[in-house]
């Protein structure tokens, strides 16, 4: 199966991408640029962010939505509103915020990474509602994709570093028995930003990989999409049956002259429904 393009290299670092109804189709960020961009009725509009890099946003349940910054949480009271910063993530200046989610009970899971990908040296944090955080993981090297099951009792989590999907346990507000799901090997990439459809499957970027490979809920590799690009980074349901998936690429680190459609958004229709997004209730 082989992804189309949908935008062109529109992007020079795409990153984190969902779907809302509130905001009318899909969004996702242009990291290192601090724009977030937004396709909608064919068009794609960008807005920018005040920051050095925009690591994911997501929906509010009161409306607007949360976007997550180097090392800031902004927060934003309409679709398409003006982002005020509301709480410091970090301090350490070797550090940035990388991917997240938002758990079944609309809190913020937010993980990190150091800009020298020094092992060891990150977290993932949870923000409430009130913006009271606390870490859930640490010594994460490369904090990347995290997805719940439909059921909310399990969640899918991807340290870049480790090679590794990991699965752990949801409940009472807390992630546990953190244990490997899949291991993909080197030369097929590394896994980064994922999506947990419906039925339980994941679907997870290959950074280096060209591709999205999606596991059933057993750990078994039941599709390969082929994305014309080294660097897939994200992948997310959307679409008004939430059944086509769309995947962001990078041009970060390639050579000027790499030659490819890199930083485009790519779609497949897979015939497997996805998840309506989980919000922020802050």
């Amino acid at each position: 199966m082989i992804a189309s393009n949908v935008t062109g290299p529109i992007a020079y670092h795409a990153e984190g991408p969902v779907w809302a109804a509130a905001w009318g189709g899909l969004r996702w960020v242009d990291a290192t640029a601090g724009d977030l961009l937004t396709l909608r009725d064919g068009r794609v509009h960008r807005q920018h962010v005040d920051d050095e890099y925009i690591a994911f946003v997501r929906p509010r349940r009161t409306d607007g939505f949360v976007a997550v910054g180097a090392r800031t949480l902004y927060l934003a009271d309409e679709p398409d509103g003006d982002v005020r910063a509301v709480a410091r993530l970090l301090d350490d200046p070797a550090i940035r915020m990388n991917d997240g989610c938002c758990d079944p009970d609309g809190r913020l899971l937010a993980g990190s990474m150091a800009y020298d990908a020094a092992p060891g040296a990150a977290e993932l944090r949870v923000l409430g509602a009130d913006l009271s955080s606390r870490t859930v993981l640490t010594d994460v090297t490369i904090s990347n994709g995290i997805g719940f099951t439909s059921d909310g009792s399990h969640a899918y989590y991807a340290d870049t570093a480790t090679s590794r999907i990991d699965r752990l346990d949801f409940a009472g507000g807390a992630l546990t028995g953190r244990r490997p799901f899949v291991e993909i090997p080197a030369d097929q990439g590394a896994p980064d930003g994922l999506s947990v459809a419906h039925d339980g499957s994941v679907w997870v970027a290959l950074w280096g990989g060209s591709a999205v490979h999606g596991y059933d809920d057993k750990g078994v590799l039941i599709e390969r999409i082929e994305v014309p690009v080294p660097q897939a980074s994200a992948c997310t349901f959307g679409g008004d049956d939430l059944s086509t998936l769309f995947i962001t690429t990078s041009a970060q680190g390639l050579a000027s002259d790499h030659g490819t459609e890199a930083g485009s958004l790519f779609a497949v229709d897979l015939g497997v429904r996805g998840q309506p997004v989980l919000p922020f209730a802050g």
